[in-house]
């Protein structure tokens, strides 16, 4: 085992963990892929997916400028530098296979993911759907610092949940005309 890749500063006040100015939370990940199954048995896969999307959106486009700025990271630096904290919180591997910030197009791989374990591989569909709304703030806000105002839509296309895979991908590609984070992303 190896001690943590990140930084965690607690804040002897209130007990709080701070990453790179972002308060965290470390939990188990039984107790959130077991949250994770439970509101998509309560409201169903896609209505947690749609809200799962809007929430992940919602906190990665304002961190990816928090990032930049506190660590002098423009482009697809930042891109680069979510997927690096992503994979040393505990979420999984995360590669950025190809990228193509100008068409608006990236390709992720993620091995060892921390929700499609927790699905045993077992599942009849992807269950990473924390991802897509994250990968569409993060290549939104690349895109925008570049000068571009095309939307992302990011699709969970394998699924290490599924049938013994072992890694799942993402194909995250342009949604011209779209909203900002007004995408929702099929379970499916």
């Amino acid at each position: 085992m190896a001690a943590p890749e990140v930084t965690i500063e607690v804040n002897e006040e209130t007990g709080a963990w701070v990453t790179d100015g972002v308060e965290m939370i470390y939990t188990p990940r039984a107790f959130f892929v077991n949250i994770q199954k439970q509101v998509e048995q309560a409201i169903g896969v896609e209505a947690y997916a749609k809200l799962l999307h809007r929430a992940a959106y919602d906190a990665t486009y304002p961190w990816c400028g928090v990032q930049a700025k506190l660590h002098g990271l423009s482009g697809m630096d930042v891109f680069h530098h979510y997927l690096k904290r992503l994979s040393q919180r505990g979420w999984g591997k995360f590669s950025l296979l190809e990228a193509d910030p100008a068409a608006g197009t990236a390709l992720v791989r993620l091995d060892h993911s921390a929700i499609a374990a927790g699905y045993g591989g077992t599942a009849a569909r992807p269950v990473c759907t924390m991802f897509p709304g994250a990968f569409d703030a993060t290549m939104d806000w690349v895109r925008e610092s570049l000068g571009h105002d095309a939307r992302a839509v990011t699709r969970e296309t394998r699924c290490a949940a599924q049938d013994g895979r072992d890694h799942c991908v993402f194909a995250i590609e342009s949604g011209w005309g779209l909203p900002a984070g007004g995408i929702t992303v099929s379970a499916t």
